[in-house]
């Protein structure tokens, strides 16, 4: 079973992503980029990371990038309900975030790297 961290400012994202996969995962959710650092040094290590990508205080890119220095070897994931943008694409190049998903997100596209 994997262990994964959702992060996202939305509340009902977050019951959402955790009522549809905490049946085959590990679910831990995190509402800002801020706690979910802090969550990372708490639970066990994560095998994978989705965050929003829009979020007050701290963007997702900026929470991935800080996440990565300390825990370089979890996988990395995006979501948005905006198009992709170019700060996306260029994490996405560097291998930084290793897949982007547009919101509203499909199950069976998260399985595939869920499972």
């Amino acid at each position: 079973m994997k262990n994964i961290l959702y992060v996202d400012d939305e509340e009902m994202n977050l019951m959402l992503f955790e009522t549809m996969f905490s049946k085959s995962c590990k679910v831990n959710t995190a509402s800002n980029g801020q706690t979910a650092l802090d969550l990372l040094t708490k639970i066990d290590k994560p095998e994978v990371v989705i965050s929003d990508m829009k979020m007050p205080g701290m963007d997702g890119l900026e929470f991935i990038s800080k996440a990565s220095e300390v825990y370089p070897d979890i996988e990395y994931y995006i979501l948005s309900g905006y198009e992709i943008s170019q700060r996306v694409r260029e994490a996405l190049n560097s291998g930084l975030v290793k897949k982007y998903f547009q919101k509203p997100f499909r199950k069976r596209e998260l399985e595939a790297i869920l499972n």
